[in-house]
């Protein structure tokens, strides 16, 4: 007998549309190591509040990624990743006070240009050439974790920064992986914190964590260190498609949840 409390939460109009958006993001992530909030985020912030979007895109990234955690430990550069989430400690906090009062549509076309325009150097050859020192990681963490907080999509510029890189793939998949992982533990302490954990969010999170979960590992035994070329593919896709489903255009005409 189901509980009449997960029966309730589970009545959310949409919820079909959730799963859906669990298992593609769930592939997404377990290949690339990342792009997976920008798929769960599209879907969550159509049928949830803006706060309970995230809050659910916390509960369900917290736990699905964690079957590919040990070979990202050994695959991934730990000292950058510490210092990303030096910089996502600063950032985090500023991005969630600032989501209560900013203009989201001004934000919104910004941030998609600004990813659009970068994706098209990359796409062209580009290159970073400067220097990946931890003032330059740590500042990009600190720009991821603005973004996460307030639009829940911390990814984009270290997933920009270290595609210009000459990084093996590898290392670039398992650093998205331990960036975004640690993203989620800062988040989920702050939503405790403040107490931003809405329970219908949550219920619906960890109902659907376990297929998360499979969907990550399916999407891991996917990936070829070897395929560069698939790999790099993939990512310039998914980073387009963050920018393209960033623009305000969609939330036209829709009234506030």
């Amino acid at each position: 007998m189901i509980p009449s409390w997960i029966v309730d939460a589970l009545a959310l109009p949409g919820l079909w549309w959730l799963v859906a958006a669990i298992v593609a993001a769930g592939l997404v992530r377990g290949f690339a190591g990342f792009g997976s909030g920008m798929i769960i985020m599209a879907a969550a912030s159509s049928v949830l509040s803006p706060f309970a979007a995230l809050a659910f895109l916390v509960v369900v990234e917290l736990w699905g990624p964690l079957p590919n955690l040990r070979a990202a430990l050994r695959d991934g550069d730990l000292a950058e990743a510490k210092y990303l989430l030096f910089g996502v400690a600063v950032g985090l906090p500023v991005g969630l006070w600032t989501l209560s009062f900013v203009n989201p549509e001004a934000f919104g076309w910004g941030v998609s240009i600004a990813i659009l325009v970068l994706l098209a150097a990359l796409v062209s050859g580009w290159r970073y050439a400067g220097s990946m020192g931890p003032r330059t990681i740590a500042g990009v963490g600190t720009f991821g974790g603005f973004l996460g907080g307030l639009a829940g999509i911390p990814g984009p510029p270290v997933i920009l920064l270290y595609m210009a890189s000459a990084k093996a793939i590898a290392v670039i998949r398992a650093n998205f992986l331990l960036y975004l992982l640690g993203i989620d533990v800062m988040m989920l302490g702050i939503f405790v914190v403040f107490d931003l954990l809405e329970a219908q969010a949550v219920i619906i999170g960890l109902v659907l964590v376990p297929l998360y979960m499979l969907a990550n590992v399916a999407g891991a035994w996917l990936f070829d260190p070897q395929a560069e070329r698939l790999f790099r593919t993939v990512a310039y896709i998914v980073i387009a498609a963050s920018a393209i489903l960033g623009l305000p255009i969609w939330e036209m005409g829709h009234a506030p949840q």
